[in-house]
């Protein structure tokens, strides 16, 4: 007998001791386990969030990157087209100042060879004076030679 009050007393200790842990020790654990389930959810929900946000941002970066070498890319074409227009005004420059001094040089070549025309015109005039003083062994008229040579270098 002594062995059903025993058990029936451990029976009872084990329902008091089962509500006691239900009403008072099971509530709290639930509780944090409830807690911990929702803190590591919203852990991996933000780790989501933040791989999303990391793909966008690297989408993002070689979007600007592109650009970035679009945007190089026509500054360095805009750039040798400048240069390029440069190198032609440049050359366009040259020809003029070439042409310019091309026709001072003709110029002054064009005044030398009448300068010396005037002077090969006096010498012919003088060697023919005396050429003829010599031929003729007395003086002659200068002037009236002159003028006769004059006419002569027209033609020449």
């Amino acid at each position: 007998m002594y062995l059903n009050a025993t058990l029936l007393a451990q029976i009872t200790v084990f329902i008091i001791l089962a509500l006691f842990t239900m009403k008072f020790v099971w509530p709290p654990i639930v509780k944090a386990l409830d807690e911990r389930v929702a803190k590591i959810a919203e852990g991996l929900a933000q780790a989501e969030r933040g791989q999303q946000s990391l793909t966008l941002s690297a989408k993002r970066a070689a979007e600007t990157v592109r650009e970035g070498k679009e945007k190089a890319a026509e500054v360095i074409a805009q750039a040798e087209k400048r240069a390029e227009q440069i190198i032609e005004q440049a050359r366009a420059n040259a020809q003029v100042e070439a042409e310019k001094v091309k026709a001072a040089a003709r110029a002054e070549l064009e005044q030398d060879e009448a300068r010396l025309r005037e002077s090969l015109r006096g010498r012919v005039a003088d060697l023919a004076v005396a050429g003829a003083e010599k031929i003729l062994r007395r003086e002659v008229n200068a002037k009236a030679h002159a003028d006769l040579l004059a006419a002569i270098g027209q033609y020449l």
